[in-house]
C-alpha cells in the first residue's frame, strides 16, 4: 500500500528536490519517516521551524530551485511564518508543509489547534489543505507550481492522520515547471519607452533585482543615452560591478550621487526595481520597466510603464534609442558621486587600524578583501545590512542575501545553513550581528550537526546598533538597546566549532584567514564599537528629524570602502568627462 506520505514525497522526488528542512514530531512523523525510506530526499534538522524556512528561503535564493521546509502542527507550522514571510518577499520559489491536527478534530479546540490555511495566506501565493486521499497530486503540484511560476511560497496543510491514509491513486508521471518563462514586451510599449528615451536630455537608471543576468543590456543603454546608473540595496550585487555609469546607492542606507541623479534628471527608469522607499524617488518624470505588472505605479506616479524581463524589453529598445553627444549630465554626477564618497570616507578610515574596540567599517573592509570572489554572504538586518551595502564588492560572482525586504532579523545564520546545504564547496560567509545571532542561537548546533562549512563573523557591539539610531533619529534617548558583553566565540566553542575572538583590528585578516583556510564551520567574533552607528562627519539637527532620515535623503551615506577607488577610476576612463 502506497500512503499519502509516500505519494508526498514521490511528487518532492519529481520535482528535484534535494532535502526538506524543519523539525520532526507529531503530525508530521509519517512524512519525515516516508523521507527515510525513500532514500533520496535529505532531511535537513534544525532547531527552529523558523530557521529551517530562512534556510529553505536561501537555497532557493542560491540555486534557483524549488526548496522545501516543514513544521508540524500548531506551534511548529506558526514557527515556520517569519521565514516565509521573508522567502514570499524576496520572491524565493518555496514549498512549505504546514502539518496539522487530526482531521476528526479540527474545529474542536484540540490540543494544539490552529488554522494554518488562514495563517498563511499573507505570505503565500498558494495555501490550500489535503483533506482527503483524492486531492493527491493535484493540490501539491499546484502548490510547487504557484511557487515556481509566480515566485513566492506554496503551502500544502495535510492533518497526520490523512497522511497515514492509503493513496487514491498512483502519482503517475508529470512534467513540472522547473524554471519560468521570458516575458516578452509589447511592440507599442517598447516604441513608446524609445520615443521617451530620446526626448529626454537627461536620463538616469535606477536599477533593482529584476537586473539580473542583464548587466551588458543596461551598460549599452547607459553608454547611448550617457545615463548615470544608481541602484537599490536589491540591485548592488548584479548591476554596480563593471560599471562606469555608477552613482551609488539610494535609501536608508544610500550613498553617493544616486538621489541627485534621480532628482536633476529630466526622465528617470526603473529598471527590475519595486523600490519601496517614496521619499527618495523624484515623484514625477518616471518610466518603469518590469516583468511583474503588479508592481507598476505603486511606489511613484508613471508616465509609462513597459511589461517585460529587462534583458528582453532592453534589447528591444536599444535599436530604437539614438546615441546621445552631450555627456555634461553623466560627468557632473559622477563628479559629484565621487566627491561624495571621498569627502566622507576619511571618517571611516583616518586612524583606526590600531583602535580598539573595532570599527565595524574597518572589519568589513578586511572581510570583503580575505572572502573569495564567488562567496555567498548572508546579512543580518541592521547594521550589518549597512557594513554589507558599503563595503563588500560585487563582481558578478559573488551572492549576498538578506532579509532585504521583511527586515526580520537573526536570518544571516539561518540563511547561511541553506546556502552552505545547496553547495559545501562554495564559501558561504554569516554576517551576524551580535542580536540577530542570539536570537536564533541554536542555530549553531545545526551548523555543527551537519558540519556545514558556514564562517560566521559576529560583529558583537553588545547593541542593537539600528534601534540605537531608529531611536536618536526620531529625537529619542536610546534605551534597552545595550546589554553587558556576550562570548559567541566561547558559546561556539561549547557546541564543538571552532572560533576565535578578535579584540584588535590588526588581528582580524589574520583571524578571517584562518577561519576561511578550514575546512569545517568557523566562527571570529569580532568586538566592535557599539558608537559606530555610520553617521556622516557632520549632520544637521534638522536632518537628524524623523524617519526621513527623509528630510536629508542621504543621512546614512557613511563610508564606502573601495568604491571611492572605482568611483574615481569611473571619471578617468569615460571620454569626455
Amino acid at each position: 500500500m502506497t500512503t499519502l506520505a509516500e505519494q508526498f514525497v514521490q511528487v518532492l522526488i519529481q520535482s528535484g528536490v534535494e532535502r526538506v528542512y524543519g523539525v520532526v514530531g507529531d503530525s508530521l512523523n509519517p512524512i519525515v519517516d516516508a523521507i527515510r525510506r525513500s532514500g533520496s530526499i535529505e532531511w535537513a534538522h534544525v532547531r527552529n521551524e523558523e530557521a529551517g524556512a530562512f534556510a529553505a528561503a536561501a537555497e532557493a535564493q542560491v540555486t534557483g530551485r524549488l526548496a522545501v521546509c516543514a513544521g508540524s502542527c500548531g506551534p511548529g507550522n506558526t514557527h515556520l511564518i517569519q521565514g516565509l514571510y521573508d522567502a514570499q518577499r524576496s520572491g524565493a520559489p518555496v514549498l512549505a508543509l504546514a502539518s496539522h491536527i487530526p482531521s476528526t478534530h479540527i474545529g474542536t479546540g484540540y490540543f494544539q489547534e490552529t488554522h494554518p490555511e488562514r495563517l498563511f495566506t499573507e505570505c503565500s501565493v498558494y495555501c490550500e489543505a489535503i483533506n482527503w486521499p483524492a486531492q493527491m497530486p493535484k493540490v501539491l503540484r499546484s502548490a510547487i507550481q504557484h511557487a515556481i511560476g509566480l515566485g513566492g511560497v506554496g503551502v500544502v496543510v495535510l492533518p497526520g492522520d490523512v497522511a497515514h491514509q492509503k493513496a487514491a491513486a498512483p502519482v503517475g508521471r508529470h512534467d513540472m515547471l522547473v524554471r519560468r518563462g521570458v516575458v516578452h514586451p509589447p511592440a507599442d510599449q517598447v516604441a513608446q519607452l524609445a520615443g521617451a528615451l530620446n526626448a529626454a536630455e537627461k536620463v538616469t537608471l535606477f536599477c533593482g533585482a529584476g537586473v539580473r543576468g542583464a548587466h551588458d543590456e543596461v551598460m549599452s543603454l547607459a553608454a547611448r543615452l550617457n545615463a548615470p546608473v544608481g541602484h537599490a540595496l536589491r540591485g548592488k550585487e548584479w548591476i554596480q560591478y563593471d560599471n562606469p555609469f555608477d552613482v551609488g546607492m539610494s535609501g536608508l542606507l544610500g550613498y553617493g550621487a544616486c538621489y541627485e541623479a534621480m532628482n536633476e534628471a529630466d526622465l528617470v527608469v526603473l529598471v527590475g526595481t519595486d523600490f519601496p522607499y517614496t521619499d527618495f524617488l523624484p515623484g514625477t518624470k518616471t518610466v518603469q520597466i518590469d516583468a511583474d505588472p503588479a508592481v507598476f505605479g505603486r511606489r511613484t506616479p508613471l508616465d509609462l510603464a513597459v511589461h517585460g524581463d529587462v534583458a528582453t524589453t532592453l534589447r528591444a529598445v536599444l535599436p530604437k534609442v539614438e546615441q546621445k553627444g552631450d555627456r555634461r549630465f553623466l560627468g557632473k554626477m559622477l563628479r559629484e558621486h565621487c566627491k561624495k564618497l571621498e569627502h566622507v570616507v576619511e571618517a571611516y578610515t583616518r586612524d583606526i587600524k590600531d583602535r580598539a574596540p573595532i570599527h565595524p567599517e574597518y572589519a568589513a573592509s578586511i572581510l570583503d578583501e580575505v572572502a573569495a570572489d564567488d562567496a555567498v554572504f548572508t546579512v543580518d538586518t541592521g547594521m550589518c545590512n549597512v557594513w554589507a551595502a558599503r563595503y563588500l564588492t560585487p563582481n558578478g560572482r559573488r551572492r549576498v542575501i538578506g532579509s532585504f525586504k521583511h527586515g526580520s532579523m537573526a536570518n544571516a545564520l539561518p540563511h547561511a545553513i541553506g546556502a552552505a546545504f545547496a553547495d559545501r564547496s562554495r564559501q558561504v560567509v554569516s554576517m551576524s550581528g551580535d542580536g540577530g545571532l542570539a536570537m536564533l542561537l541554536g542555530e549553531l548546533i545545526t551548523v555543527k550537526l551537519h558540519d556545514l562549512p558556514v564562517k560566521t563573523v559576529v560583529f558583537n557591539n553588545s547593541s542593537l546598533g539600528m534601534v540605537k539610531l531608529e531611536m536618536l533619529v526620531d529625537g529619542l534617548p536610546d534605551f534597552g538597546t545595550d546589554h553587558e558583553q556576550v562570548s559567541y566565540a566561547a558559546v561556539a566553542a561549547a557546541v564543538g566549532i571552532p572560533s576565535i575572538t578578535v579584540t584588535r583590528p590588526g588581528e582580524i585578516r589574520e583571524a578571517l584567514t584562518k577561519a576561511f583556510d578550514a575546512d569545517g564551520p568557523y566562527l571570529v567574533d569580532l568586538i566592535t564599537d557599539p558608537d559606530a552607528l555610520s553617521l556622516p562627519p557632520k549632520v544637521s539637527a534638522e536632518q537628524m528629524k524623523g524617519f526621513a532620515l527623509a528630510a536629508g535623503k542621504i543621512v546614512l551615506s557613511g563610508g564606502v570602502g573601495r568604491m571611492v577607488d572605482m568611483a574615481r577610476s569611473n571619471l578617468r576612463n569615460v571620454k569626455g568627462i
